[in-house]
């Protein structure tokens, strides 16, 4: 759990530092450049022999679709919604993470489903109003992002815990590697070279994205996921909406209403209690 809060926090910056200040930059050298990043810090820790192929494999198309793939559906949305909006249509992860989980594990945890529910209502509550009108063109995009990243967690929680004996920190490169090759063909193929000039603060905020929120963050989320059920995985998804909109009030003036903040937090919490109660009910193997 630790894990996941600290990630949390991490990512809370990201929405609102690419949505402020990175607009004005190809969508698909700033992903490139971010996984760049990832890949350099993780190159000197990863290990490559000894390693069942099928398992570098694995790792390697589940990083592809969870950050590659991901990023790119995402990084597209933020040209047709505003990041409280981005925000907002996170709330359906939960349930992408339990249902793929389950339909890896071949179980179905009907109870895990009402938590992730309430958490879905509570992200619902912070956000419900001040929608744009023409905004299905970003929903569909930040839906095809979120079905992404959570088939990616998912998985990898599936096959990490298939795969014990080894160091995550030593494999992590792989998941990388894989994200690394699906954003490298997505920018040579499509990338405009005209907006690849990133000014000195932009550069550090694309360091700050590459080295700690895709590098550091995904191995400390992933990791955090092999270490928590599925239900509770789900629900701190949505933790990252009222995290992500407090960074967004705090830095950059957005006004927000606060009552509707605080209930939907509330909520969110109450869902982590609510999904605690129905494992001492009914407790399951992770």
């Amino acid at each position: 759990m630790f894990y996941l809060i600290l990630t949390t926090i991490l990512w809370s910056f990201s929405f609102s530092l690419i949505g402020e200040y990175l607009m004005n930059l190809d969508k698909y050298f700033v992903v490139f450049i971010r996984i760049i990043l990832a890949v350099i810090l993780f190159v000197p820790l990863t290990r490559f022999r000894g390693v069942p192929r099928m398992l570098s494999i694995r790792l390697m198309l589940i990083g592809s679709v969870q950050i590659g793939v991901m990023s790119l559906f995402l990084y597209h949305s933020y040209y047709f919604l505003s990041v409280p909006e981005i925000l907002l249509f996170t709330i359906f992860t939960p349930f992408y993470v339990t249902l793929v989980y389950d339909l890896l594990t071949g179980r179905f945890h009907f109870l895990y489903l009402v938590s992730a529910g309430l958490a879905v209502v509570g992200a619902f509550i912070i956000r419900y109003d001040n929608i744009s009108d023409n905004f299905w063109a970003g929903f569909f995009l930040v839906q095809a992002a979120n079905l992404c990243f959570a088939l990616g967690q998912s998985a990898y929680k599936y096959v990490l815990e298939k795969s014990e004996g080894f160091d995550q920190k030593e494999m992590f490169g792989y998941f990388h590697f894989g994200a690394l090759i699906v954003t490298a063909l997505a920018f040579f193929i499509f990338g405009n070279s005209e907006q690849t000039n990133p000014s000195v603060w932009q550069w550090i905020i694309l360091f700050w994205l590459g080295l700690v929120a895709s590098g550091v963050g995904y191995f400390l989320w992933n990791k955090g996921a092999t270490m928590v059920d599925a239900g509770v995985l789900g629900i701190m998804n949505n933790a990252l909406i009222p995290a992500g909109i407090i960074v967004n009030i705090m830095f950059w003036n957005k006004i927000e209403n606060y009552t509707t903040l605080t209930i939907g937090t509330m909520v969110i919490l109450v869902s982590l209690l609510f999904h605690k109660k129905c494992n001492q009910w009914s407790p399951v193997k992770r």
